[in-house]
C-alpha cells in the first residue's frame, strides 16, 4: 500500500468507528424512549382504569340522590289545589 492509500484507510476505519459509535448511540436512546413510551403507556392505562372506577362511584352516587330527591312538581300541584281549595273555601265563608 502506498501512503495515500494507507491514509485513506486509517480514516476510513476512523469514520467507521465514529459511526458504529453514533449508531450505538442512537440506539441507546431509542431504547430508552421505547421504554419511557411503555412507562408512559402503562401509567395511561392506570389512570384510565382509576378514573373508570371513580366514575362508576360518581354515576352510583348520582343515581342515589335521584332516587332519594324530592318530587317537586306533585308538591308544586299539591300546594296549588290547596290554594285553590283554600280560596274556595273563603269565597264560600262570605
Amino acid at each position: 500500500m502506498t501512503v495515500p492509500e494507507a491514509s485513506v484507510a486509517v480514516e476510513l476505519e476512523r469514520l467507521r468507528g465514529t459511526v458504529a459509535t453514533n449508531f450505538a448511540e442512537v440506539k441507546g436512546s431509542l431504547a430508552v424512549l421505547v421504554e419511557q413510551s411503555q412507562r408512559t403507556k402503562e401509567d395511561v392505562d392506570r389512570l384510565r382504569a382509576d378514573t373508570e372506577k371513580d366514575i362508576g362511584a360518581l354515576r352510583t352516587e348520582v343515581e342515589a340522590l335521584k332516587r332519594n330527591r324530592w318530587p317537586l312538581p306533585a308538591i308544586g300541584a299539591l300546594t296549588g289545589m290547596a290554594g285553590a281549595a283554600t280560596g274556595v273555601v273563603a269565597l264560600f265563608i262570605r
